[in-house]
């Protein structure tokens, strides 16, 4: 991770068929594409890969998730639960959805906890907005067994986990609906782009409508098509697809290079009495973009952060602290900082955000160091690397 550090001549050939056709856009004008249409040939190889029946592709993973709530039918007022631990685009697509992120505590997958979600459950939920940080899953049949229980909408946010599974089930595919990012620093890239995959043909056909001001997508004339509903344009390019497509191409590889980099990594680690691991449901199914390991105290960690830099063990993240990946230091969400007021706004008993309390998540968080894998190590980069790891924790 990230798929660009393995770009190569396939890639580029992808893209410069593109550039030969000289046609970018994804729908229609059939007879100045010959026959070159790579949005579809990445759909279809998502759904194939991914064991789905429907795969939209689109302009971003923030533009999946947004694409996502409203395909689903999650809009005004309506209250979601979502952990304090995710990308910041997490809370945005739902405030800009009209809807109410509620936020619920984690355990140590990383991800929401079975009773952080039953504990947030009020008559206004609507959804889980279940997000697979850092590359891997929570406790899912438990998760699906609350959702169904309750009749709620379970949102897979699995931007950060292509190729993860859970129990042979890939992430993404469990819930209702799946998003994926394929930005410049996921696991595949598209440079920018996002996909919303699903089994359920109603949320298909909504997806691929919003995101294209609400064309049906019928026939192959554009200007005759019909607007059942209405959207957005989220669409993505076929540049984009273009090379995303052939990054998708790549994806055991990857899968199979970031495991075995990370098992490596892993492995020597264990031999040090202070650090504990994320708990990974079904350890087959990591993607193994990050290796997360936690350390004794909120002190130790901040101290091994700084002494993993200082000893040029790069690519560490202590996610407490970061602006965009954490609750407490999203000023911005707690206060609805926006240039517009927003549709929350009008929720007469929405959450005070600056008063949300998950000691539980802090007490995790604070403790807590993730490591990117990355594809372009050899051998020796790794061994090395072990050398400079034990050297911070020596310190």
């Amino acid at each position: 991770m990230p798929g660009f550090e393995i770009f190569g001549p396939e890639e580029k050939q992808e893209v410069a068929d593109v550039m030969e056709n000289g046609f970018t856009f994804r729908y229609n004008f059939d007879g100045m594409r010959n026959g070159r249409w790579k949005s579809r040939e990445m759909e279809e190889l998502l759904c194939e890969k991914l064991n789905v029946k429907h795969a939209h592709l689109l302009s971003s993973g923030t533009c999946a998730l947004t694409t996502a709530l409203m395909a689903a039918g999650i809009g005004a007022g309506d209250e979601i639960i979502v952990p304090p631990f995710t990308f910041v685009a997490s809370i945005e697509a739902i405030m800009m959805a009209g809807a109410v992120p509620v936020f619920a505590e984690i355990d140590e997958t990383l991800c929401l906890s079975p009773e952080g979600i039953r504990a947030a459950i009020t008559p206004r939920t609507k959804a889980v907005n279940f997000v697979h940080m850092c590359g891997s899953m929570g406790h899912m049949d438990e998760i699906k067994a609350i959702c169904d229980e309750h009749n709620l909408i379970l949102l897979e946010d699995a931007c950060q986990a292509i190729g993860a599974s859970y129990k042979g089930k890939f992430l993404g595919s469990i819930g209702h609906v799946g998003c994926f990012s394929f930005d410049s620093v996921k696991t595949i890239s598209c440079g920018e782009g996002g996909a919303v995959i699903t089994n359920d043909e109603t949320i298909y056909n909504h997806s691929h409508m919003f995101s294209d001001h609400g064309h049906d997508h019928i026939g192959n004339d554009r200007g005759a098509e019909k607007h059942p509903i209405m959207g957005l344009n989220f669409r993505i390019s076929e540049m984009n697809a273009a090379l995303g497509l052939a990054q998708l191409r790549k994806l055991d590889t990857i899968l199979d290079i970031q495991r075995k980099n990370k098992q490596m990594i892993k492995d020597a680690m264990a031999e040090i009495p202070e650090v504990s691991f994320r708990v990974i449901p079904d350890p087959e199914g990591d993607n193994a973009g990050f290796l997360s390991f936690m350390l004794p105290s909120e002190e130790r960690a901040q101290e091994i952060n700084k002494a993993l830099a200082a000893n040029g063990v790069d690519g560490c993240f202590y996610w407490y602290v970061n602006n965009w990946h954490y609750l407490k230091n999203w000023h911005h969400i707690h206060n609805l900082q926006a240039p517009a007021a927003l549709p929350i706004s009008l929720v007469a008993d929405k959450p005070d955000y600056t008063k949300v309390s998950v000691p539980k998540s802090d007490a995790i968080m604070s403790r807590t160091i993730s490591m990117l894998i990355k594809l372009s190590w050899t051998e020796e980069q790794i061994q090395q690397r072990i050398a400079n790891i034990k050297k911070a924790f020596a310190q």
